[in-house]
C-alpha cells in the first residue's frame, strides 16, 4: 500500500493527516513533517525501534545520531543535564527556530539515540504544524528528509521521490520557506566540569556567526576560517 500525503493547506487533509500522524508516532512508525528549514523524517526520540527504524530510512549508522525536536523551551531542562545562562540566552533569541544546541543529555533518561556520547542536540523549529503535533507526541527524533548525501527536501513531494513507502505517511505544506538547514552549536563545554567554557559551530545554516557573537559574545569559538595565520 502507498504511503499517503496529507496536504495540510487544505483543512480537511490537515485534520485527518495529523490525527494518522500522531497515531503513527504511537505506533513507532516513521513519517514526513514541514519544518521551517527542511522537511523531516520524525519518530518517538523514546522509542528505540523507531529511532532505528529512522536511521534504516536515512541509509544511516548509529554513528550519526539524529536531533530532538521540541514544542516549546520549557521541555529542554527535562531532555539535558543543565541549561546554562547562556543557553537560556540563545534560547531566548533564536527559538523557536534554526538553531539546534548540542548539551549533555540528562542522565536519567532510557532513550537511544545512537552513538551520541551521551549529548543530545536539539531544537523548537518554527513551523505551527509541527509545533502542533509536538504538542500531542512529546519529543521526536527529527533529521532531513532525505538518503544520507542526497540534497535535503523542501516539500513532501521531493522527500517521496527519495523515500517513497519507507515511510508510514508525509504531512505536504508547500515548500519552505527557506531550505537552509539550521545551525547547529556545541555547547557540552558551559555545563561547569566540562572544560573550558566555550561555544564551538559545528554546522553554520539559517543563523549566522554574527548573530550568535551577538549573543554569547567572547563564548563563541574564533573561526578557524578568520583566524590570523
Amino acid at each position: 500500500m502507498m504511503s499517503p500525503v496529507f496536504d495540510c493547506r487544505d483543512r480537511e487533509q490537515m485534520l485527518a493527516g495529523m490525527r494518522q500522524a500522531r497515531q503513527a508516532i504511537a505506533r513507532g512508525e516513521v513519517i514526513v513533517l514541514p519544518t521551517d528549514t527542511v522537511y523531516g523524517v520524525a519518530a518517538d526520540a523514546f522509542s528505540h525501534d523507531a529511532v532505528r527504524g529512522l536511521l534504516t530510512v536515512k541509509g544511516r549508522s548509529r554513528q550519526q545520531p539524529p536531533p530532538v525536536l521540541v514544542g516549546s523551551a520549557q521541555a529542554l531542562p527535562a531532555l539535558v543535564e543543565q541549561v546554562p545562562e547562556a543557553v537560556e540566552r540563545l534560547v531566548e533569541r533564536f527559538w523557536p527556530g534554526a538553531l539546534t544546541i548540542v548539551l549533555p543529555a540528562q542522565p536519567a533518561l532510557t532513550w537511544d539515540l545512537g552513538e551520541t556520547r551521551g549529548t543530545v542536540a536539539v531544537r523548537q523549529p518554527d513551523h505551527p504544524i509541527t509545533l502542533e503535533l509536538l504538542a500531542e507526541t512529546g519529543p521526536l527524533a527529527v533529521s532531513s528528509a532525505n538518503l544520507t548525501g542526497k540534497p535535503a527536501a523542501t516539500d513532501a513531494s521531493s522527500a517521496r521521490r527519495m523515500l517513497g513507502d519507507s515511510v508510514s505517511l508525509y504531512l505536504e505544506d508547500g515548500p519552505v520557506k527557506t531550505g537552509v538547514a539550521s545551525t547547529i552549536i556545541d555547547a557540552t563545554s558551559l555545563v561547569p566540569g566540562r572544560g573550558e567554557p566555550a561555544v564551538r559551530v559545528l554546522r553554520l545554516g539559517a543563523i549566522s556567526r554574527g548573530e550568535l557573537r551577538e549573543v554569547l559574545g567572547d563564548l563563541l569559538e574564533d573561526d578557524p576560517e578568520e583566524a590570523t595565520p
